[in-house]
């Protein structure tokens, strides 16, 4: 898909997801600026701090309680000053009563322009009790611009009163604090479709391995929640995180976005490169999962059959490792794919939002599952985006299965992709067929252990 219009997509998807309040500004805990100072906002969650009316009326001439408010902008803040024409007579405008200052700001310093150097921002500084942190001169603003500390408690408003009547500064304002805008808790509509409550979605204490490109650890979904890595391919540089972050994170993210099984114990193996691995280099990468400890490995990749990787996952699932692959994205007349049509690994082809089968996918008598597939926002190196594929679907099973053993299901494998079939709820043509299996993954049903509708 086209990067560009996937980036659009995603601010559709996340707004759709997530919902207005996703977007809104929130209160951030306390946190350190730029620079390092501390930031502080009110508990309220308005970024506001009330100043005694006293300390209003320093603010400007005329400034009382009963003044008329200034016009705000749209978005809340002041109205915007004007150029003024060449030529014309610039007139302030009256300067309403500032009982509050709005948005999140630097406790102890303020911010002001002067036409002097800075030895008359270190003079206006001594002058008021205040240390100068920082001069610079500003191109954009044809002013010299100084952070002035506060060492001894002032409140900001109390100092931008003092600092108001010095004529040899331009301008005198908080310095606010601004944050990168990132949608918060997205809500993939996969747990939706698959009946499961993102809330109480868990796999903790389940080990989950993904057999996949290398991953961007320190992504804000999934730092701090790989407990092992394994590179089976030593000798070659990584160039590509893409697909592993978006498989990885699907099933484990947290923070800024939710996996379908927050808490699960992930190893990671990087086993491809430009999209491509082989079969020795998938062995190794199965090897150690099941080493490891995993209980599910995902494999979202596919190739030809292959006797010694099929051998090697029979020997997975003897000892208990439920598998789960992608069927496939290449086509309605594509030969089977593999590992998903290997004899109990369990196949997982992609449907939408609206439960329709992914053109694109793979069909075939060993589909087992569908499951959310297209469109479903998963996150990259750097950000997120809206990923397509039986990839990204087979992660969302992966993920489910998980959830299962977290509540307590501790079926063999056999049993276990026995149990999400006859659970699913029913697709297309009435009964198992070859585009949809037995149909659309329910986790609700499955936990149940009863027959979806």
């Amino acid at each position: 898909m086209n990067r560009p219009l996937t980036r659009i997509l995603t601010g559709i998807l996340l707004t759709a997801f997530a919902g207005g309040p996703a977007f809104a500004q929130t209160t951030p805990d306390p946190q350190a600026a730029p620079d390092g100072t501390r930031v502080e906002t009110q508990p309220s969650g308005r970024h506001v701090i009330y100043l005694p009316q006293m300390l209003a009326e320093l603010f400007g001439p005329g400034a009382g309680r009963d003044a008329p408010a200034q016009p705000a902008t749209p978005g809340g803040g002041p109205t915007p000053t004007l150029p003024t024409p060449a030529g014309a007579v610039a007139v302030s405008p009256p300067l309403a009563p500032q009982r509050a200052i709005s948005g999140a700001f630097v406790p102890d310093e303020v911010l002001v322009t002067l036409d002097g150097d800075e030895g008359v921002a270190a003079a206006v500084a001594a002058q008021f009790g205040l240390e100068l942190r920082s001069a610079r001169s500003s191109t954009l603003l044809g002013r010299t611009v100084a952070r002035l500390g506060i060492p001894d408690g002032r409140p900001v408003g109390f100092v931008l009163a003092q600092l108001a009547g010095d004529a040899r500064l331009a301008d005198r304002v908080p310095n606010h604090v601004f944050q990168l805008q990132q949608a918060a808790g997205v809500v993939n509509y996969a747990f939706e479709r698959i009946a499961l409550d993102a809330g109480a979605a868990s796999g903790e204490n389940v080990s989950v391995a993904v057999i996949d490109t290398a991953l961007d650890g320190d992504h804000p979904a999934l730092k701090g929640r790989v407990a092992g890595t394994f590179d089976a391919l030593p000798d070659m540089e990584v160039a590509d995180r893409d697909h592993g972050t978006s498989i990885s994170g699907l099933i484990a993210g947290g923070e800024t976005f939710r996996g379908i099984a927050p808490g699960v114990r992930l190893l990671h193996a990087r086993a491809f490169e430009s999209g491509v691995s082989s079969t020795n280099v998938l062995l190794a990468a199965l090897d150690w999962a099941v080493e490891e400890g995993a209980q599910i490995v995902n494999m979202s990749f596919v190739g030809p059959e292959n006797p010694l990787f099929s051998a090697a996952c029979n020997n997975a699932m003897a000892r208990g490792v439920v598998l789960v692959a992608a069927a496939g994205n290449n086509g309605p007349g594509a030969p089977f794919g593999y590992p998903a049509a290997y004899e109990d690994v369990i196949a997982v082809t992609a449907t939408d939002v609206h439960d329709r089968l992914m053109g694109q996918a793979n069909r075939g008598r060993y589909i087992d599952l569908s499951a959310p597939g297209v469109n479903v926002v998963a996150p990259i190196p750097g950000g997120m985006d809206v990923v397509t594929g039986t990839s990204f679907a087979a992660a969302i099973v992966s993920g489910a299965i998980a959830n299962l053993m977290h509540a307590g299901e501790d079926a063999a494998p056999e049993a276990l992709a026995e149990l999400l079939r006859t659970t699913a709820v029913d697709l297309g043509a009435p009964g198992r067929d070859e585009e949809f299996g037995d149909g659309l993954l329910n986790a609700k049903a499955a936990m149940a252990g009863r027959t979806g509708d």
